[in-house]
């Protein structure tokens, strides 16, 4: 027995006072109303209604019952509500490097909750965000992809201690990393260390930056994983270190920072979902550019550009302009 479909036909016909008018209610047949009335009767061992005289009256035991069927079919109710919400409100985790600009990261929370969807950013290395949308922990992340085939690319450059004056950033060559030749008699300078932070710690671009390095006649170890990036940062401003990094996290800090001249050292990234039913990621729209303003990455050139990065500065104007 459907209990919640005959407690409705039961609260209705006493409600109504009438089997026609309450089976109009549900939108039944009345002959199925009274059927559902009588089996309810028959669980509980006597009459609801008293059909003996023309108007339709409510027994005793009907009378008794009645408060109790109403509160089961308000917590139905409640249930169903909750079920509801629960269903459209599904926190959706979306994978985000860390350092994230958390002014864009809300602008990208409003937009969800303006559509419905209740986002969570969880700040996750690399490895752990590709591993996050295999297991299914992750709805959306931005992945990191060789430069020259991402949606999005940021320039990567060297962050050193602050200068007593802000000159304008240029292009650094591996190369000029090299150590100097020391006069006769002088001993022999420590040139610092190039950190790395997590966020570029990927086969693809460790791979990369090695034979860049071999190529520029860098010495073996001097560049190298970092720990925490705080400590990093540390060595960095003290001018004990350079740090591999993108220029809005040296600004934040004030430190300096230079771009590297090649390109192929770039981040590159794309906001990537578990594949969809047909085999291919399902990312909206609206949330790919608000998740590229938020880690500072400006669009890849399209449409036979000239294929140079956009200004830093431009990006997040262009990329509203986009969508």
């Amino acid at each position: 027995m459907d209990l919640l479909a005959h407690l409705e036909a039961y609260v209705a016909t006493a409600d109504e006072v009438s089997f026609s008018r309450a089976a109009d209610r549900l939108g039944i047949a009345q002959p199925l109303l009274s059927r559902r009335i009588k089996t309810l009767e028959g669980h509980f061992g006597g009459l609801l209604f008293d059909r003996s005289r023309r108007q339709v009256t409510t027994t005793e035991l009907g009378v008794l019952l009645l408060p109790h069927a109403r509160d089961v079919l308000d917590r139905a109710q409640r249930l169903r509500q909750a079920a509801h919400s629960a269903r459209h409100a599904r926190v959706r985790a979306v994978g985000v490097p860390a350092g994230c600009a958390p002014a864009a990261l809300a602008r990208a929370l409003h937009a969800g909750t303006e559509r419905g969807i209740t986002l969570g950013m969880r700040e996750l290395p690399p490895l752990e965000r590709e591993s996050g949308l295999a297991d299914g922990s992750l709805a959306w992340a931005l992945v990191r992809v060789a430069p020259e085939r991402a949606a999005f690319r940021v320039p990567l450059g060297l962050a050193s201690a602050p200068a007593g004056t802000r000159e304008a950033p240029r292009a650094l060559h591996l190369e000029e990393l090299r150590p100097r030749r020391r006069r006769t008699g002088e001993p022999p300078a420590s040139p610092p260390p190039i950190l790395v932070l997590a966020e570029d710690q990927v086969p693809c671009f460790e791979d990369r930056l090695a034979r860049a390095v071999a190529r520029a006649g860098l010495p073996e170890g001097r560049i190298g994983p970092t720990g925490p990036a705080a400590d990093a940062l540390t060595e960095t401003l003290a001018g004990r270190a350079l740090l591999l990094c993108t220029e809005p996290y040296a600004r934040r800090y004030e430190a300096r920072w230079a771009p590297l001249s090649d390109t192929a050292l770039h981040r590159g990234y794309d906001v990537s979902a578990p594949p969809g039913p047909r085999g291919t990621p399902d990312v909206p729209e609206w949330l790919t550019p608000l998740l590229a303003t938020a880690v500072g990455v400006v669009e890849a050139a399209r449409h036979g550009d000239s294929g140079d990065l956009l200004a830093a500065g431009d990006a997040p104007a262009r990329l509203a302009a986009r969508g």
